[in-house]
């Protein structure tokens, strides 16, 4: 049975493509299902005759291979692009690949192409467009007769527009043609109610051979004593800490529900053997790893998500799109710190179940920009995701959700997983070089912890 903002939405939808527009855009929350409602859409629009095939496009293979599972289910046929199938469904990555006669073989059907996670798509002329969203404006438009956008996040953390959307004229306010904010979804108990915990410490000191220092927290630590964020993620104490009390929920958890799963996402594949090492002899955990250097990391997945496991430790595989519902801890330990990266981390522990127990707990340092986060978690679509006008300079573009500059090279689009590989290695190559001498004769002792809990949406419950 679907739930009424999928009813409500696909109303909406059948009857805008009745009175003749093209493209429709829905935004909710990640964990409200997207993917199904989707489906019941393509149901609806072949029970009405107006079109003849669907094809869908994804970010990664993982999420291509859920929506193939899940519209075969409500269409109750095959949908693998073969004799006899309705509709198929495909990575982003494969669109450069498709020959140019699958597109004109498309145009002549009626096409209804529905876009997964479309803020991956950026551009919207052919001079700002990533690879992925030129195709967009160019192939996939051309041929599609409908087409649906969806995401859970609808901006993009660089300049750039998201693909197909329109914006509001000079707010820069994304236009969306339905909105389920988590807010609802938490007061229709369709997700669960996050409680976000900010880990921090009393005194935090940075020695070396001349001096010793003391700050008042960890973001003063940051911000004034130039210790790099990777220093206090791989801080033996503060991983300790943060590990025992994220392990501690669990367990908590896992009295009512006996297959709860945690989540920690670390920065490197070192750093989750190394999370993976202390989960297992210090707290006696059973844990799974899955990373970008895994060629079956979707079937690694996969086993944790059917099974009993208590931990699966990821670098850049448990992120948007990824569906594992027994998931209600996670330990966000990654050098990622943008709010796109925070929320879609966050809706790993979203997704409610039929358990009695429906906690969901989020674990993470008091890092500036993670506190700033954690804080604007009830405000659905950030002011600073807003789409601004701005002239981009000739060597890299201007980060809106961190201010920084971005290197040239992700411009270009590139495969998810590599983009996020490139990323860490990006990150830690920068570190190493720069922290080198630093390691050698810093020291800095995180103790004495203390937390904050933001309970978000706690006037819904």
């Amino acid at each position: 049975m679907l739930r009424p903002w999928q009813n409500d939405c696909i109303e909406i939808a059948v009857n805008k493509f009745a009175s003749g527009s093209q493209h429709f855009l829905t935004q909710a929350t990640p964990g409200a299902g997207k993917t199904l409602m989707a489906g019941h859409l393509a149901k609806r629009l072949f029970e009405k005759n107006l079109i003849d095939l669907v094809v869908c496009f994804s970010p990664s293979k993982e999420i291509s291979d859920s929506i193939k599972e899940a519209f075969s289910s409500v269409l109750d046929c095959e949908f693998d692009g073969k004799i006899g199938s309705v509709g198929c469904s495909i990575t982003y990555q494969s669109m450069r690949f498709l020959p140019p006669t699958f597109w004109s073989s498309l145009a002549k059907y009626r096409v209804f192409c529905v876009f997964d996670e479309i803020h991956h798509c950026g551009g919207d002329n052919h001079d700002n467009s990533n690879s992925w969203g030129l195709s967009l404006l160019k192939e996939v438009q051309a041929a599609a007769k409908f087409t649906l956008a969806l995401t859970g996040t609808p901006w993009r953390s660089n300049l750039t527009p998201v693909t197909l959307a329109s914006y509001t004229d000079p707010e820069g306010e994304i236009v969306c043609d339905y909105q389920y904010p988590l807010a609802k979804a938490v007061q229709d108990k369709v997700c669960r109610q996050p409680k976000i915990v900010l880990v921090d410490c009393y005194h935090p000191v940075v020695s070396t051979l001349e001096t010793s220092i003391s700050y008042r927290s960890i973001s003063e630590l940051i911000e004034k004593g130039k210790v790099s964020y990777s220093m206090v993620i791989r801080n033996d104490d503060a991983l300790t800490h943060i590990l025992s009390e994220a392990v501690g929920r669990l367990q908590k958890i896992r009295i009512v529900n006996k297959k709860a799963g945690g989540l920690i996402v670390a920065s490197s594949v070192e750093h989750a053997k190394y999370i993976d090492r202390i989960l297992r002899e210090d707290f006696k955990q059973t844990t799974n790893i899955v990373t970008y250097r895994e060629q079956n990391a979707p079937d690694l997945i996969n086993q944790f998500r059917t099974g009993n496991t208590e931990w699966i430790v990821s670098v850049g595989m448990v992120s948007e799109g990824t569906d594992i519902p027994r998931l209600q801890v996670c330990c966000h330990l990654s050098n990622v710190k943008t709010e796109l990266y925070f929320r879609q981390i966050l809706g790993r522990i979203l997704r409610t179940t039929s358990c009695a127990n429906q906690e969901a707990w989020f674990y993470t340092f008091a890092e500036p920009n993670l506190n700033r986060f954690a804080e604007e978690i009830e405000n659905d679509i950030p002011e600073t995701c807003m789409y601004i006008k701005a002239k981009q300079d000739l060597y890299g573009y201007s980060d809106v959700l961190t201010n920084e500059k971005n290197s040239p090279f992700l411009k270009q689009e590139i495969p998810v997983i590599l983009e996020q590989k490139l990323l860490w290695e990006s990150n830690q190559s920068e570190l190493a070089s720069s922290n080198l001498n630093t390691y050698e004769s810093t020291d800095v002792t995180l103790n004495h912890f203390k937390q904050r809990v933001i309970e978000a949406f706690r006037m819904l419950s």
